[in-house]
């Protein structure tokens, strides 16, 4: 099942950029493990989507709050939502894969 996570981070550019690199190698461990589908940030830098593939809401959860920036504080809010692909194109993307 999968999961959207909609994440509002603080304002403190230092201590994302400091986190940053931490933050992205979680990621793509959960990507590689197929535990994450997709994410990004917002183009305005408030925050970011993650989408998981998990068995439960709970499960998302504790891959958020094991995210470098929640263990960092980094993460002002979390909106956990069940999320159901419908339609995508990697061409649209542009995915830097």
């Amino acid at each position: 099942m999968k999961f959207a996570a909609i994440v509002e981070y603080v304002n403190e550019p230092e201590r994302l950029a400091q986190f940053r690199p931490a933050h992205r190698a979680y990621l793509q461990a959960l990507l590689q493990h197929g535990r994450l589908v997709i994410a990004g940030p917002f183009a305005d830098g408030s925050g970011a989507l993650f989408v998981y593939e998990v068995a439960n809401e709970s499960e998302a959860s504790k891959l958020a709050a094991n995210d470098p920036f929640a263990k960092a504080s980094l993460f002002r809010s979390v909106v956990m939502k069940p999320w159901k692909l419908v339609f995508a194109s990697q061409d649209n993307l542009n995915l830097p894969l």
